[in-house]
């Protein structure tokens, strides 16, 4: 049977006080927590540098089961520093997640692989694996890129984050997917799109923020794609919709897990 984890892009207006509260009341066994902003542009709580609400997160968590799956989402530009990122990944082991989410998003690969390389060595530290995320809209944009990517990092840690919105806009098949080496793939992000993909960067952009669908309610393969993979592997879903963004976050929780609990029906 599948766990199923709430990923805080899914509501991502929430507190992270709010988002434990409200994986809670859908009945999730997992949250996903972004610690560290993908931009410049991109405002988040800092939980990192941030003590007291450590200490509240982790009583939170104590009183309501819920468990830390993942954090992210640290973007590997031409810029980045990873001893700049140890905070992030620190704060992660405090609160007991195993995983981190990062995306490759510099063209200069030998640099991208360096880096990569040393987040893995990084978190490996903190005994958590690096989940590569392709997005069609980056550098790392297929499921070859990033399986690439992995085997050029020769980390034992590094891991590839399959996002069912992504990995389908990119091209992939089911296929594709189901011949990647189980241990690569530990947990997947779940959500549901149209079949056809927007034509333009921006509109896949804007599609990936703001306008995904829950699963059952789109037309990507996800009940064959399922087929292929663990029958218990977690399920982190990923689906900011229009559709519910306007209710309070516990409701938006229950929703989401009543029509989860269909579609795996």
């Amino acid at each position: 049977m599948h766990k199923l984890s709430l990923h805080h892009l899914t509501m991502l207006d929430a507190h992270p006080l709010q988002l434990v509260d409200a994986a809670h009341a859908g009945g999730f066994d997992y949250y996903g927590l972004r610690v560290v902003a993908p931009s410049t542009a991109d405002t988040i709580i800092d939980v990192a540098h941030n003590d007291v609400l450590m200490r509240e997160l982790a009583a939170r968590m104590e009183a309501t089961g819920v468990r830390l799956l993942d954090i992210e989402a640290i973007w590997l530009y031409a810029g980045t520093r990873i001893e700049d990122l140890l905070p992030a990944l620190e704060a992660g082991y405090r609160l007991g997640a195993k995983h981190v989410l990062a995306v490759g998003n510099d063209d200069d690969r030998a640099r991208l692989i360096d880096n990569f390389s040393a987040l893995c060595e990084a978190a490996a530290r903190f005994e958590m694996t690096v989940g590569l995320e392709l997005i069609t809209y980056c550098p790392v944009g297929t499921l070859d890129d990033a399986l690439a990517l992995i085997s050029a990092s020769r980390q034992p840690n590094a891991r590839i984050l399959i996002d069912t919105l992504q990995v389908f806009r990119s091209g992939a098949s089911v296929e594709d997917i189901g011949n990647v080496e189980a241990r690569f793939i530990e947990y997947i992000q779940i959500c549901d799109g149209p079949r056809a993909s927007p034509a333009s960067v921006e509109g896949r952009r804007t599609e990936a923020r703001t306008a995904r669908l829950l699963p059952g309610e789109g037309e990507l393969p996800l009940r064959e794609l399922l087929a292929k993979l663990p029958a218990d592997l977690t399920l982190a879903v990923e689906a900011p919709t229009r559709e519910l963004r306007d209710l309070p976050f516990d409701q938006q929780a229950r929703t989401i897990m009543e029509r989860m609990r269909h579609f795996l029906a």
